[in-house]
């Protein structure tokens, strides 16, 4: 298998989550892949991650125009996504994420994509938060 990437550039507005899954969903598909667990595995830690990055811009920073871009990577021997935005610095710290409480809304998305992946890693450089995940083949 050679290297298959896929670069795209969307508003970071609810509506861009869909087209993130979509466009996931061709790219894996183009793989060649037969395998579930990784697939679900990888798909929902990317879909948090971006639900992630909306909830975050809608509630935090109400600037008109900003957007995410995702970047998706197979090689032979994992598989990578970066997502990078445009928007205040993110206060997070992973090593201190946990699930949230059943009764609780929220809370559960960067606790559920940690689970599934094997690195998330999080940096803000040059005005952008950025976003690595990675899961081994």
């Amino acid at each position: 298998m050679t290297e298959h990437h896929l670069t795209f550039d969307v508003p970071a507005v609810a509506a861009s989550l869909d087209e993130v899954q979509d466009r996931f969903g061709a790219w894996w598909d183009s793989l060649g892949i037969d395998d579930v667990r990784l697939r679900f595995s990888f798909e929902t830690a990317l879909a948090e991650v971006a639900a992630n990055i909306v909830e975050h811009t809608r509630r935090r920073d109400q600037v008109a125009g900003r957007r995410y871009a995702v970047e998706l990577c197979a090689t032979e021997d994992e598989l990578v996504a970066v997502l990078t935005d445009n928007g205040m610095p993110a206060d997070v710290d992973l090593s201190a994420v946990t699930m949230a409480d059943a009764d609780e809304e929220s809370g559960r998305g960067l606790a559920l994509a940690i689970a599934a992946l094997d690195r998330l890693e999080h940096e803000h450089t040059g005005g952008h938060n950025i976003w690595t995940l990675a899961c081994s083949r």
